[in-house]
């Protein structure tokens, strides 16, 4: 075994973050560490690099390299099996590379046990071996120089540079368009198998670590609840709570289903330590008091199997229950284009992000945008909400011309159409409290603050949180309930069109389906439209009633999700929905 690891238990003061961990991994092997956002997979990480924050420690078990105790090793040993023997594949690549380095020096800076004439010719083969395109030119350029998914490339390409023995990967395709994804995962894939790597493979996402885990480990609340074969651990789930994260997550093909979300969120630390046997028992729907008693949560599998667990859940989404769609327009898009000015000041060349866009949105109707990073899908977007000041064509929305700035044009657009941003850490003002964010929109036409607080408690029961959140700050929220203050800011005026940019990208599933589902409520209760950018595929079927497929700024197809997804004209929508369910 390349990494074993038994009993492994981390502990903040006396609440403990794992709990009697334990994982074998072999050379040539991927285990994927599947969970919701908190239930400890990236603490293994962590612990392997030791590089716990300062609060946490190790307080039993034991945890070995090829033989050799990490937890013992003197650091300076540890430190020279780092980067030669152990590799980290990060999963923000921009964060992860230095902007004010060359890729060249980077990996100059990564390569120092190679001799200095024999340093670039590995970086060449390393950059070669993820198929990049030039990688002599591009050891001269820096990270902003290049896309996220080149950026993601190098990283792996430097994560197997040095031929390591085991390679950690945290989430290294979160927020990647679908084909991106396919290639990264190929490329890391290829180049595991081409050097017998152990791969540590930590994600959310279930239908990948079924493509390419060999085994898989389901944490919950720091302990492993379940493990075996990753296909036959996603096929056929022992423990409810794998069940769970399967039935939250959208199928790409088959019966159309409802999804089924936890309720609340995983329990804290301390709130987990109070819970006696199984942490995930306050969430379950099995009331088998065997199963609540014993610990750890592994052991009653069958007492999970012969339950009716499933009942009710997966059921079919009938076509008639969807909310009818309205006839007349609330947006309407023609000839639509966006070019941009690049080079010098002498030299300037045109880059076209949005070309000839046509199409219509009507009331009611959930509309996609589809297609990889760079085919102008946040630029048509931007377009639509007024950020952006288009070239050529035409926006109408709800019956007025808004295509060229004013302040008529501002006013209808502020009135209309709301923006629900990608990032919620990002968008949402920290030092503002959540009652006053939600109602910024009222704040702006001069409301009181009597009639800010009464929308703020209506607002707040429509998307699912508690009164007392009004007084929290943003830092005070989890990811998913940012998000639920990012929607119910957009939706404070009642817009009719609502403009939703990878609103669920990089969430675990768990939390992604409760946003998806508290998009379909409100929309019944509110018949705004919406127009869905994602790269998620599987999201779109889910939610969408139509699909637009953008490539290089284009509309190249459109139409139905059913009928777009089951028999797609253009090569590229092929290509899309390939690398989705490969």
């Amino acid at each position: 075994m390349i990494l074993h690891a038994e009993s492994l238990n981390v502990c903040m003061g006396d609440v403990p973050v794992l709990r009697n961990v334990d994982l074998s991994l072999a050379a040539g092997q991927v285990l994927g560490l599947v969970g919701e956002s908190g239930a400890g997979k990236s603490m293994i990480g962590r612990v392997i690099a030791r590089m716990l924050p300062a609060a946490f420690a190790v307080t039993g078990g034991s945890l070995t390299f090829d033989g050799a105790n990490l937890l013992a090793m003197p650091a300076e040993r540890h430190r020279a099996l780092l980067g030669r023997d152990i590799a980290f594949i990060p999963q923000e690549p921009l964060t992860a590379l230095n902007p004010v380095l060359t890729i060249g020096h980077q990996f100059n800076e990564h390569l120092k046990r190679l001799g200095i004439p024999h340093r670039r010719e590995a970086a060449l083969t390393a950059l070669g071996s993820v198929h990049l395109r030039d990688p002599a030119g591009l050891l001269s350029r820096y990270p902003h120089q290049l896309s996220g998914g080149m950026c993601q490339r190098v990283l792996i390409a430097m994560a197997f540079a040095a031929k390591p023995r085991l390679v950690i990967a945290d989430e290294p395709t979160t927020a990647l368009d679908v084909t991106t994804e396919a290639r990264i995962m190929d490329v890391m894939v290829e180049l595991q198998r081409a050097h017998g790597t152990a791969v540590l493979f930590i994600t959310h996402n279930l239908r990948l670590a079924a493509r390419i885990c060999d085994d898989i480990a389901v944490l919950y609340s720091g302990a492993v609840v379940e493990r075996g074969v990753a296909r036959d651990v996603l096929a056929h789930p022992a423990h409810p709570y794998t069940r769970c994260l399967q039935l939250a997550d959208p199928p790409l093909t088959g019966p159309r289903r409802a999804l089924y979300a936890l309720p609340e969120n995983m329990p804290g630390l301390r709130e987990a330590m109070r819970t006696k046997g199984c942490r995930f028992a306050p969430r379950c729907l099995i009331a088998v008091e065997d199963c609540r008693r014993i610990d750890p949560p592994l052991g009653p599998r069958a007492a999970c199997l012969r339950t009716e667990f499933t009942s009710g859940i997966a059921t079919p989404i009938a076509e008639a229950a969807k909310p009818e769609i309205g006839t007349s327009a609330v947006l309407e898009v023609s000839g639509l284009a966006k070019r941009f000015a690049t080079g010098g000041l002498f030299r300037r060349a045109a880059f076209v992000a949005v070309r000839d866009a046509d199409f219509v949105v009507r009331d009611g109707e959930f509309v996609a945008v589809v297609g990889e990073s760079g085919s102008g899908k946040s630029t048509l977007g931007r377009l639509l909400v007024g950020l952006e000041t288009p070239t050529a064509g035409r926006i109408m929305l709800g019956g007025q011309d808004v295509t060229w700035p004013s302040e008529a044009a501002r006013r209808h657009r502020v009135a209309t159409v709301q923006m629900v941003f990608q990032d919620p850490q990002s968008a949402l003002n920290p030092r503002r409290r959540v009652a006053d964010i939600v109602t910024q929109a009222m704040e702006a036409r001069g409301a009181g603050h009597a009639a800010r607080r009464s929308r703020a408690r209506e607002l707040l029961a429509e998307i699912g949180l508690p009164e007392e959140a009004a007084e929290r700050t943003p830092q005070q929220l989890s990811g998913g309930q940012k998000q639920r203050v990012n929607i119910a800011r957009a939706l404070c005026s009642l817009p009719r069109l609502l403009i939703a940019d990878e609103i669920v990208s990089g969430l675990d599933v768990s939390v992604q389906a409760q946003l998806l589902i508290l998009l379909a409520r409100l929309r019944t209760e509110h018949r705004f439209a919406l127009l869905l950018i994602s790269h998620d595929l599987a999201v779109v079927r889910h939610l969408c009633d139509r699909v637009l497929v953008m490539r290089a700024g284009e509309i190249v197809e459109q139409g139905d999700v059913g009928d777009v997804f089951a028999n797609p004209q253009h090569e590229y929508t092929r290509e899309l929905l390939a690398a989705a369910s490969a």
